[in-house]
């Protein structure tokens, strides 16, 4: 079953046309995607740097020192 009307694949693919969906897409797609891991990314540093900042205030060098020594 053809649903763009070619029995045959066996064809010039330039007269065929567009034969997957969003054709000319391709770089605002790419741009959208790069944009969302850089954003990503930077949303992600300064989480686990909070997290981090707020960890190290809880931590104390003499607490440290006493659970190492302990085992």
């Amino acid at each position: 079953m053809s649903t763009i009307g070619y029995s045959s694949w066996a064809v010039d693919l330039k007269d065929v046309g567009a034969i997957y969906p969003f054709q000319g897409w391709e770089t605002p797609m790419v741009i959208a995607a790069v944009a969302f891991w850089v954003i990503w990314h930077i949303w992600q540093i300064r989480y686990e740097s909070e997290d981090l900042r707020a960890t190290g205030v809880d931590a104390d060098l003499k607490k440290g020192n006493e659970a190492i020594d302990r085992y």
